[in-house]
């Protein structure tokens, strides 16, 4: 994040006190007896929401921590990490680079695979992966076959709880990234009568990896102009809060309850182009506004009154969202959804029935098997079987995506 404390964070993104803050104060004896009794495995577990979780459970000293990630490079940091902020725990704590969906992690997994609590982040979370029929087939992959198989695993290994990471845009979905999420929800309501799970619904997580928020630090170290949407407003969580809220619900959730911040649309919406203002600030910056792509790539290298090597100005690019797949508007739940507001203070919960369709969960695995096995498909088959599973995803399909622009 390259902030030096949460409170840098939070002001970049209009806030002033943590979420889950008063719950998790109210709940930490609980927390703490029920990690230190029981062993975890965390899926995916060196990114930026994955790697949140990984140290509030190990500060909570758990018997047993394993945490696979397909980055050696992230979970290398996350180990230095936790060395030099947490230190050690009683209990075994390993990391392994691991694919979830390799024929290694079934070794590793036959090997041992006795874990109390099983939480899943592994994702492809971009809206830009639907780009090309390729890189959405391996979002398919990750995002619903490979829980399939890690929940049935879990059930052959009789682990106690299985938590699974989801999204606000699996919430009427009008991206395939978002609809994955869903359909990914829909598995695992057809194995919560087989094991317990539980998910979590959250917004952007500020300066997550691969985000747009992170990449203005990037851009800063580049010299290069900081480019956001003006006209989409998002919520936001900071990543120690995503780390929070996904906790809260693999040790507290119900079965199939998906737990979902409580932001208040007037108190925390925020657009893009609101916190590159904020983060520019805070960075010393004030924005200066560029008319096109062209103005903002030159900046640096023109001769303009404006830049000096003294400069309090940077470039900034703040364009109308054109692109495939993004969403005007943030929503947790529907109306259909049963809602529980009272259990915690900053935390809602959609309590849910275990209701799927066997004969098209079947349909959308027999499809996709088919499609790989011929190595042939194309983007509109995809989108098309999607429909057929979610007859509530309408597809915003613009022409254009994120690739195609700066």
């Amino acid at each position: 994040m390259e902030f030096s404390t949460a409170k840098d964070i939070l002001s970049v993104i209009g806030r002033k006190s943590n979420l889950f803050e008063n719950d998790i104060r109210k709940y930490e004896d609980e927390l703490r007896d029920a990690i230190s009794k029981h062993s975890f495995l965390i899926i995916g577990g060196a990114g930026s929401i994955g790697s949140a979780t990984v140290k509030e459970i190990f500060k909570r000293n758990p018997k047993k921590l394993h945490v696979v990630d397909i980055s050696e490079n992230n979970l290398a940091e996350l180990v230095r990490d936790i060395r030099s902020s947490l230190g050690y725990i009683d209990g075994e704590f390993k990391t392994f680079a691991l694919d979830a969906g390799s024929f290694e992690y079934d070794a590793f997994i036959k090997n041992d695979g006795k874990y109390d609590y099983v939480l899943n982040f592994s994702a492809l979370k971009h809206v830009r992966s639907e780009k090309d029929p390729f890189t959405l087939m391996r979002m398919i992959e990750v995002n619903i076959l490979n829980t399939e198989k890690t929940l049935l695993q879990s059930i052959e290994n009789d682990t106690k709880k299985y938590f699974c990471v989801s999204t606000d845009k699996a919430t009427n979905p009008v991206n395939m990234m978002g609809a994955s999420k869903r359909i990914m929800e829909l598995f695992l309501m057809r194995r919560s009568l087989e094991i317990p799970v539980s998910t979590a619904r959250f917004a952007n997580v500020a300066f997550s990896d691969g985000s747009l928020l992170y990449s203005f630090n990037r851009r800063l170290e580049k010299n290069q102009p900081i480019v956001a949407p003006k006209d989409i407003k998002r919520y936001f969580v900071t990543p120690k809060e995503s780390g929070e809220l996904c906790l809260m619900s693999a040790i507290f959730g119900e079965n199939r309850d998906i737990f979902f911040p409580k932001l208040s649309e007037k108190l925390h919406l925020m657009t893009f182009s609101e916190i590159a203002v904020n983060y520019l600030k805070m960075k010393g910056y004030e924005p200066y506004i560029c008319e096109s792509e062209e103005e903002a790539r030159n900046f640096f290298s023109s001769k303009s009154k404006i830049q000096s090597p003294k400069s309090k100005y940077w470039p900034c690019l703040f364009t109308i969202s054109d692109t495939t797949g993004e969403k005007d508007f943030e929503e947790f739940y529907t109306d259909e959804n049963v809602i529980d507001r009272d259990r915690f203070n900053g935390i809602g919960i959609i309590k849910n029935e275990p209701i799927f369709e066997e004969e098209k969960l079947n349909h959308f695995k027999k499809e996709i098997e088919r499609m790989k096995n011929s190595l042939e498909w194309n983007k509109r088959e995809i989108v098309e079987l999607f429909e057929y599973i979610l007859p509530e995803f309408r597809h915003l399909e613009r022409g254009k995506d994120l690739d195609e622009k700066m």
